[in-house]
């Protein structure tokens, strides 16, 4: 990492300074157990910070379905040519071999919460004295009339990064001269808020370097405003000029379906038709999340704004995209910010190391065009029962190409840094 990147990643994770604790040492007594669901950038971070404050004093256990993690974040970049699938994609070896986490591949179906017991499809069980679920998102695919887990193969959403990922860039990579591209992205919350429009202006990236000036991307929003809207529509301007058509309800009308084996799009207004479709439907917090009694009418999980406990069981943490974290947009940024509360939390309740005041950081950087990076973000704090925002930032419109280099540099450092962090 840069040194420019060391200290911005340093400031902002300001968070993890603050989840660090004096270290304890196990005696003969077992050690209690904590076990974490899921291994994104919530679970392994939890995990991670777990096993290394405790100094060996908690016996700690991650779940996850794979064997590696392919991140969310930047797999836009991914599409867009500026990395690797590879560089985008990491194991938990290190968390393994070097912090004495116990790594179990599997799939979590179950919660049992009067016996503390989590349940594995293979008819495994997991004891825990205490239970960190970070299952991120799962699809709600019938909130689009027409689109289904089958679809999917067709229309990929790719809003759970690796096979839908590598699958949408197939079908970008196969476009041809004409053929269009249309997106419809998904209602709030959902993970990542500018990732739609940053995909937008990958996509429209790949169009213009391979000469495909008669193609467009038609974006039929149900949300009449998106996340830094004026940075993204100043830059599709700028790079990008009639490549990007974006449509919100006022003007569509609403959509009425998907027709994935077609190519359509319905709406109140017109059909729309490409050769992709990108189709990214709402969203809930992993699926064992409400199989377990977690979430309330929302489908996300209330917690505690000092510690992100879960607010249905004292025994639970609930972090990440799965969790309702007030004024905090669902991000990985966030998400390792949220995992160093709640682990020192646990550390504080297991060990009686000593708990500070939460504080939690989130930064979003996006990608428009080569050089040209924008980020929004804030400082937060538990506050009155809720976490709020204290402090907020965001790039300006007009900016100079020198400084939204540097963004964008930034942002590599970040990425670099955030995902050491993360794995180890």
């Amino acid at each position: 990492m840069t040194d420019i990147s060391r200290r911005h990643f340093t400031a902002l994770l300001g968070a993890g300074a603050a989840s660090m604790a004096i270290p304890y040492r196990s005696n003969a007594q077992a050690k209690p157990k904590v076990v974490v669901i899921g291994g994104g950038a919530a679970g392994a971070t939890a995990a991670r910070y777990l096993a290394k404050d405790s100094d060996g004093g908690i016996d700690v256990t991650l779940i996850t379905a794979s064997e590696t993690y392919t991140t969310c974040f930047f797999s836009n970049l991914y599409l867009g040519d500026f990395r690797s699938f590879e560089s985008i994609t990491h194991n938990y070896k290190k968390i393994a071999s070097d912090y004495g986490v116990n790594v179990v591949q599997g799939y979590a179906t179950e919660v049992d919460r009067g016996g503390k017991m989590v349940k594995l499809a293979d008819g495994a069980s997991v004891p825990y004295d205490r239970l960190v679920v970070a299952p991120g998102i799962d699809l709600k695919y019938d909130s689009v009339a027409g689109y289904s887990e089958e679809a999917a193969e067709i229309a990929p959403h790719a809003w759970q990064a690796g096979a839908q990922t590598q699958l949408l860039k197939s079908k970008i990579d196969a476009l041809q001269n004409g053929e269009n591209i249309v997106m419809v992205p998904p209602p709030n919350p959902y993970r990542c808020p500018p990732g739609p429009y940053e995909r937008v202006s990958m996509m429209a990236h790949i169009l213009k370097t391979r000469g495909l000036t008669d193609s467009k991307i038609i974006v039929l929003d149900p949300k009449p405003k998106f996340s830094k809207q004026g940075l993204f529509q100043e830059g599709w301007d700028k790079h990008y000029e009639g490549m990007v058509e974006w449509y919100g309800p006022d003007v569509h009308g609403g959509i009425a379906g998907v027709d994935a084996a077609a190519g359509s799009v319905e709406t109140d207004f017109d059909t729309f038709e490409g050769a992709v479709l990108n189709v990214i439907p709402a969203q809930m917090a992993g699926v064992i999340a409400g199989n377990s009694g977690l979430t309330n009418d929302t489908g996300f999980c209330p917690i505690e704004a000092e510690s992100m406990r879960s607010t249905i069981d004292k025994n639970i943490y609930v972090i990440g995209d799965a969790s309702i974290a007030f004024a905090m947009p669902k991000s990985g940024f966030s998400a390792n910010s949220q995992a160093k509360v709640a682990a020192m939390n646990i550390r504080g309740e297991l060990l009686s190391s000593k708990v500070f005041p939460a504080k939690y950081s989130n930064t979003c950087w996006s990608l428009i065009a080569t050089d040209d990076g924008v980020k929004v973000g804030a400082q937060y704090a538990a506050v009155d029962g809720e976490i709020a925002a204290t402090s907020k930032f965001i790039s300006a419109t007009g900016e100079e190409a020198a400084l939204r280099k540097t963004t964008y540099e930034e942002s590599i450092g970040w990425y670099d840094g955030i995902t050491s962090d993360i794995f180890g």
